[in-house]
C-alpha cells in the first residue's frame, strides 16, 4: 500500500513550487497516494480559518505532509480576533506534535560566491539547527489592553530533555546549546536541563553553552565551526533564518518538523510565499525539492532516494543552474528540468 502525503500548496507561491516537486520525486521512482488541501491564507478565504479540522485529521492519519508556503499582504493584521495564516501554521505544529524542528544549513561550493560572506569564511560549513517546535513564548499565554501585552515564555523539563535527545543523537562531533541564561529564567532552567542530560545520556558527545547574542555573531563569523546548535522556539525561529545567509539565499533551505517516532513529519521550505512574484514563473524551485527530500529521509525511510534529489540539485548548480534569486535567469520550469536531468 503506498505512502499517504498530504500536500498543502498554501499560497503565493506554493502552488507553483509544489507542482514541480511532485515530478521531482516520481522521477527518483517513489509512488505515493497524495491528497490536497487548501491551507493558510487560501484556507482562510474558503473557510475562515487557516487550519481546519479536517485538515489537521487528514494530516494525523497520513504518512507525511509536505507544505510549500503561507502568508501574504492580504491576510496581514494586528487584530487578534482576525485569522491569520501563520496560526494554521502554529496548528498544525501542535495538532501533530512535531516539537522538532531541523533545518541544515550547507553552503555548496557552486553558490560560495553567491553568498554575502567571504568565500574563507563560509567554506566547510555543514551546521544543522535543531529548534524547538511547540513550548516558549510562541504558546504561553497571551495578554492584551489597549495599553499593555504580554507573551509567556514556559520550558518543561521534559521539553527540554526531548528537544537535546534529538540534538545529541545528530551530532558528529558537538552539541551547541543556545540559551539567555544571563537574563532569562526559562534558560537558565534549559541550561541546567541540557547540562544534566549530556552528562547521563551523551557524555561522549561534546557540549558548549552560548549565549544567543554571541551566537548570532558566530554564526556570521564562523560558522564552519559549528556541528549542531539546540535552541529554543524563538532563538531558533531567528538564528535559523540568519544562519540562511550563509547559503547564498534563503531559497536553498529546506526543513523538517518532527515529533515521536510513527507519527507523520511536516516538511517545509524555509521561504515564504513570496507574493511579488507569484505567478510569474520565476519562484526558485529548489528548497521545495530539498524538503522533499527531507520527507523520503526523515519521514518514510527512503534514504537512497533522498540522496538522489539532493545530488542532483548539487549538479544542477555546479552546472551553472541560476535562479533570480542566485543572481541568474533561470525559471521555476527552467530549474525544474536542469534537476529532472541530474537524476
Amino acid at each position: 500500500m503506498a505512502s499517504k502525503i498530504i500536500l498543502l500548496p498554501g499560497d503565493g507561491i506554493g502552488p507553483e513550487i509544489i507542482a514541480p516537486t511532485l515530478e521531482v520525486l516520481s522521477a527518483v521512482g517513489t509512488s505515493f497516494d497524495y491528497e490536497e488541501h487548501a491551507f493558510g491564507g487560501a484556507s482562510i478565504d474558503v473557510h475562515g480559518t487557516a487550519l481546519t479540522d479536517e485538515t489537521l485529521a487528514a494530516c494525523r492519519a497520513a504518512d507525511a505532509v509536505l507544505l510549500a508556503a503561507v502568508g501574504g499582504p492580504k491576510w496581514d493584521t494586528t487584530d487578534p480576533d482576525r485569522p491569520r495564516p501563520e496560526q494554521g501554521l502554529l496548528g498544525l505544529r501542535k495538532g501533530l506534535g512535531l516539537y522538532a524542528n531541523l533545518r541544515p544549513v550547507r553552503p555548496l561550493p557552486a553558490l560560495y560566491d553567491a553568498s554575502p560572506l567571504k568565500r574563507e569564511i563560509i567554506e566547510g560549513t555543514d551546521l544543522l539547527v535543531v529548534r524547538e517546535l511547540t513550548g516558549g513564548i510562541y504558546f504561553g499565554e497571551k495578554t492584551r489592553t489597549a495599553d499593555t501585552a504580554s507573551d509567556v515564555c514556559a520550558y518543561t523539563r521534559v521539553e527540554i530533555e526531548r528537544i537535546a535527545r534529538v540534538a545529541f543523537q545528530a551530532a558528529r562531533r558537538k552539541v551547541t546549546s543556545v540559551d539567555k541564561a544571563n537574563v532569562i529564567e526559562t534558560s537558565r532552567l534549559w541550561r541546567e536541563v541540557v547540562r544534566e542530560f549530556h552528562a547521563s545520556e551523551f557524555p561522549t558527545v561534546e557540549l558548549e553553552h552560548v549565549l544567543v547574542d554571541n551566537a548570532a555573531m558566530q554564526l556570521v563569523s564562523n560558522p564552519a565551526d559549528f556541528d549542531v546548535i539546540v535552541t529554543e522556539n524563538m532563538f531558533g525561529d531567528i538564528l535559523s533564518d540568519e544562519a540562511a545567509t550563509l547559503t547564498g539565499s534563503i531559497g536553498m533551505l529546506p526543513s523538517a518538523s518532527l515529533g515521536d517516532p510513527g507519527h507523520p513529519g511536516l516538511f517545509e521550505p524555509v521561504h515564504g510565499s513570496a507574493p511579488d512574484i507569484a505567478g510569474s514563473g520565476v519562484a526558485n524551485p529548489m528548497a521545495m525539492f530539498l524538503s522533499a527530500a527531507m520527507m523520503l529521509r526523515h519521514g518514510l525511510g527512503l534514504e537512497s532516494e533522498a540522496a538522489a534529489i539532493e545530488s542532483a540539485v548539487d549538479r544542477a548548480l555546479a552546472d551553472g543552474l541560476r535562479t533570480r534569486d542566485l543572481g541568474g535567469s533561470a525559471g521555476t520550469r527552467e530549474a525544474t528540468q536542469a534537476v529532472l536531468s541530474n537524476l
